[in-house]
């Protein structure tokens, strides 16, 4: 796992496209999660050099700042607005 760290590290100082091990590894994504996510939608822009997926450190960080939410109650709970929709307060 080092050595993929290196290789993203200096893969961002030099190219900016990540491989799919390298750019899981700077989100923060298992590998095999992004490759699901590659097919069936809703993951980061990729783009295909030849055979080989890429993805680019700009989609990444886009992609991640458009997944940014407001915290949420945990599974299970009913916020506030629950309760009073459904008549109890």
């Amino acid at each position: 796992m080092d050595d993929e760290n290196e290789r993203a590290a200096r893969a961002k100082k030099g190219s900016p496209f990540l491989n799919t091990a390298q750019a899981a590894f700077y989100i923060g994504l298992s590998q095999r999660t992004l490759e699901k996510m590659r097919l069936k939608g809703g993951g980061p822009k990729f783009r295909k050099h030849g055979r080989y997926v890429r993805y680019h450190i700009d989609e990444l960080d886009d992609w991640s700042k458009g997944r940014s939410q407001d915290a949420t109650p945990e599974d299970g709970e009913a916020g506030p607005s629950a309760a009073v929709e459904e008549g109890r307060s």
